[in-house]
């Protein structure tokens, strides 16, 4: 694995040219990550679109970034909430009759540590339902238009895959027993990732290889996903440890779903985020994904059941 690919530094925005001409999604950008990819983005000259459940937010995210930019950017904000399957299938139908291409899908947007079990709308664990139907969902609906465009889909995953019960519990995934905010945040963000290497292997069998997909994480920074849905003493540990410097900017951590949108010849077997100290911060480029998230059975077999839940059809 070549982690010093890109020098002792790391990964940086600089490595990407000019974006004229260039569309890219972005789900979760009124604070955080999301923002600060969107904002890089916009000033190498690429159209954004964000992708929002909060609209007042979102406006004034707009709001800011052409301020900061200049009242010229190409930036359009769409509602979505990630939550309810229908909220995602009309931001979808918007999107495709907006843009005529999408070089990057960025599935940013996710909720952490729900204190109690709650269920969406559409009756799933609220960060399954959230973190990993939902963006199944929104990526299959772009599929057409982003295969299409010869685009990617860069699903920034969490190191919290790595911090729960290590697989998927086909037998209750709801966890109507014995429920922990950080079990359920573990599996969603598990299942995102699996489900990255399994679309791989669905492409190549398709024979779609121009369609290219990555999995990243974006370290520890400090943004607002925990200080937005975590218990309060979650809150309260985090907003100490945002002090320390095991954790990093948010801007730093837009850099690896940056990477995986922009950075040509970027190797889809690869994990990425920062390679310094337990992978929270330092320079961005590779770094190992623990076996577990590359389980092919279990993979398959959560992609069988994505497909039925969420009624998502892939074209290939």
């Amino acid at each position: 694995m070549d982690t010093h690919k890109f020098g002792k530094e790391g990964w940086t925005p600089d490595s990407i040219g000019n974006l004229n001409g260039k569309t890219f999604v972005i789900t979760g950008t009124t604070s955080g990550t999301g923002f600060e990819a969107a904002k890089i983005l916009l000033s190498k000259g690429a159209k954004v679109v964000m992708l929002n459940r909060n609209s007042k937010k979102a406006e004034h995210t707009v709001k800011t970034l052409k301020q900061e930019l200049g009242s010229h950017i190409d930036v359009l904000a769409i509602k979505m909430d990630l939550a309810e399957q229908a909220s995602v299938k009309k931001a979808a139908e918007e999107v495709l009759k907006t843009v005529p291409q999408i070089d990057a899908l960025i599935c940013n947007a996710a909720i952490a540590q729900v204190p109690k079990q709650t269920l969406t709308v559409d009756g799933w664990e609220s960060q399954m339902g959230t973190n990993y139907y939902g963006n199944f969902k929104l990526q299959a609906l772009l599929f057409p238009l982003i295969e299409k465009s010869k685009g990617r889909i860069v699903t920034v995953g969490s190191l919290g895959y790595n911090m729960g019960i290590k697989t998927i519990k086909f037998d209750d995934m709801n966890w109507d027993k014995d429920y922990t905010p950080n079990n359920a945040y573990s599996q969603s963000k598990l299942a995102q990732i699996m489900c990255v290497y399994e679309l791989q292997d669905q492409l190549k069998k398709a024979g779609k290889t121009h369609v290219k997909v990555y999995a990243c994480h974006p370290g520890a920074s400090r943004t607002s996903l925990i200080k937005t849905s975590g218990s309060l003493i979650t809150r309260f540990v985090w907003q100490l440890m945002k002090l320390s410097p095991f954790v990093q900017s948010a801007e730093k951590g837009a850099y690896p779903q940056l990477m995986c949108a922009t950075e040509p010849n970027l190797d889809q077997k690869g994990f990425y985020g920062p390679t310094g100290r337990n992978n929270w911060t330092g320079p961005v480029g590779e770094h190992t994904l623990a076996p577990h998230a590359k389980d092919k059975a279990v993979a398959k077999r959560l992609w069988e059941l994505s497909e039925k839940e969420t009624g998502a059809k892939w074209n290939f």
